[in-house]
């Protein structure tokens, strides 16, 4: 069974509340979506709305205070293995190389060193690090980093991939690159991605659909699903529909925002960006 067959998601009326005493307070509310396997869905928001509240809960370090959340129909009550994180800012060991950094997990598993080697040197090719095998971390760019990152949590097969802004410490050149290697690594792996972001172009470039969070306490304002063609390049992001797209976001985001309409076209037929203009 392929691993595209795996990683259903499913979260019914999630509420979740934080901190203790009177500095208590509800970060998600009446949270509740159905993720297909396979599918790549962002969470776009304002900062502050709950967004990585959600994605902890899936993680399984965020107990609901109440609804649920379910993996393949498993009650999640811990973090496990199958639910792979990727964090804004890499968590790799600074003392290991990066070969060792990937074939952790599967140190862990009991592997045999040869083994986890040869997949970990498989998964570098895959995320386009081979050659920096005997790396440490320190020596490597952000986003080479990231890519270690990303290797690393896909040695382990997981079922679910959960992205919490991975490439929001990136300069937008790398980001943009970044965004393009993870849906190669996807087209070819398809696990479930639930990737959090309050970008809105990457999270349009990136996902079959996006569920959109209001303010504190989070929850879901809509969904919006994406039938852009893959596999996907930089010239989605200047295409009208692209761009109506992004139009609808920011008025949603931002209420209160003045979102003027296009006045002229590129000579391509395509809208100029800088023709949209809101002010917060």
């Amino acid at each position: 069974m392929t691993t595209a067959q795996f990683g259903k998601i499913d979260i019914d009326r999630l509420h979740i509340q934080l901190g203790k005493g009177k500095r208590r307070f509800e970060a998600l509310h009446d949270v509740s979506m159905s993720i297909a396997p396979g599918e790549f869905v962002c969470v776009l928001g304002p900062s502050g709305c709950g967004k990585s509240t959600l994605l902890g809960a899936v993680a399984g370090h965020l107990p609901a205070s109440e609804g649920s959340v379910h993996v393949d129909d498993a009650a999640v009550d811990g973090p496990h293995p199958d639910r792979g994180l990727v964090f804004q800012h890499h968590t790799l060991f600074p003392w290991k190389k990066v070969l060792d950094n990937v074939a952790f997990g599967l140190k862990m598993k009991g592997l045999a060193r040869g083994e986890r080697h040869q997949r970990a040197r498989n998964l570098l090719k895959l995320v386009g690090l081979e050659g920096f095998e005997h790396c440490y971390p320190a020596h490597l760019s952000g986003g080479m980093q990231q890519r270690v990152e990303i290797a690393r949590v896909l040695i382990n097969h997981p079922r679910v991939m959960l992205m919490d802004e991975p490439f929001g410490a990136l300069d937008a050149q790398t980001r943009l690159k970044m965004q393009e290697l993870l849906l190669e690594v996807w087209a070819g792996i398809k696990t479930t991605i639930l990737f959090i972001t309050h970008d809105i172009d990457e999270a349009l470039f990136l996902a079959d659909r996006i569920l959109i969070l209001s303010p504190r306490p989070g929850r879901i304002i809509e969904e919006i699903k994406l039938e852009f063609p893959r596999p996907r390049g930089p010239e989605l992001v200047t295409s009208l529909q692209f761009t109506e797209f992004k139009r609808h976001c920011l008025a949603l985001l931002h209420p209160e925002a003045k979102v003027r309409p296009l006045e002229r076209l590129s000579p391509l037929g395509a809208p100029n960006l800088t023709d949209i203009q809101f002010a917060i």
